[in-house]
């Protein structure tokens, strides 16, 4: 008789019968029955405790439960309050650490302020955001320019340069296609202000949004985005020492894995890949 086939047939009809009266109908006592359930659920908090230690390990230990959860729900029925405690007790917690970025650039030329926080997109390029940020590593500075798309979070563009200047977004913007009906919202840096950058805007059709001045939320899903990167990579593998090769392979390995793997709460637990690709 198969303790796991045993312990499966009593739960089925534990509303009908006692456990002593099914243990009577199989001939088995029921010390032996619990001793077979103990060792039954014992293997399946082992066998979800390794599961959920494969999940934390194959994403780099950058989901919180909650993500975990989303997960292991894929292959099993579980309460996430039980992986949460799971995760604390193998010491298998989140290790990201957030780091917040300051403001650079001074307006020249800035646009109306037509986003106005409405961050929801109803389709694919309709709503876009961008910024720059630095890569910290070593004793060089390299700046990273991207675009989100806010219908899915995607990012749909980005560049990579040692200087923070107009060439660095004219190569981010130029990835995008040119397409009217199309709202791309920046900060009023000097680089997006410039008559070079405006004019580029324009030759693709793209009503461009800025934010008010002093006031970062008003670009939040791109802020988020960009203190997601470095937390994930940089300060959890610690490559703050490294070559400018290892940092751009890095930035281009994270953001397939951040657009095809990554799952997102707000996207049904979803990829920004495939998300798009069911909405399609």
């Amino acid at each position: 008789m198969e303790p796991q086939v045993v312990i499966a047939w009593v739960e089925s009809i534990r509303e009908e019968v006692t456990v002593s009266e099914a243990c009577a109908w199989l001939g088995i006592a029921r010390a032996t029955y619990y001793r077979w359930k103990a060792s039954v659920e014992t293997e399946r908090t082992n066998a979800t405790v390794e599961k959920i230690r494969q999940l934390c390990i194959r994403h780099k230990f950058r989901y919180g439960y909650r993500k975990i959860t989303a997960l292991l729900r894929r292959e099993q029925r579980t309460n996430h309050k039980r992986v949460q405690r799971i995760m604390q007790r193998e010491g298998l917690q989140c290790r990201v650490r957030m780091k917040k970025r300051k403001a650079t650039g001074q307006p020249a030329h800035p646009a109306e302020h037509l986003l106005k926080r409405q961050f929801h997109a109803e389709a694919p390029l309709q709503k876009l955001v961008t910024d720059i940020t630095y890569l910290p590593f070593g004793g060089k500075m390299l700046y990273f320019s991207s675009i989100l798309d806010l219908y899915n979070g995607e990012i749909v563009a980005y560049s990579i340069a040692d200087k923070q200047d107009t060439s660095l977004v004219l190569d981010t913007l130029n990835q995008l296609p040119k397409r009217t009906s199309m709202l791309l919202h920046s900060d009023q840096g000097s680089v997006y202000t410039s008559q070079a950058y405006q004019a580029a805007v324009k030759g693709k059709g793209i009503t461009m949004s800025m934010s008010r001045k002093g006031t970062p939320a008003d670009n939040a899903p791109i802020e988020s985005f960009h203190s997601t990167l470095k937390s994930e990579t940089f300060y959890l593998e610690d490559l703050m020492c490294t070559t400018t090769a290892i940092v751009e392979q890095t930035v281009r390995d994270y953001i397939t894995y951040y657009n095809s793997i990554r799952i997102q709460a707000k996207l049904n637990n979803q990829s920004p890949v495939d998300y798009r690709r069911l909405a399609a």
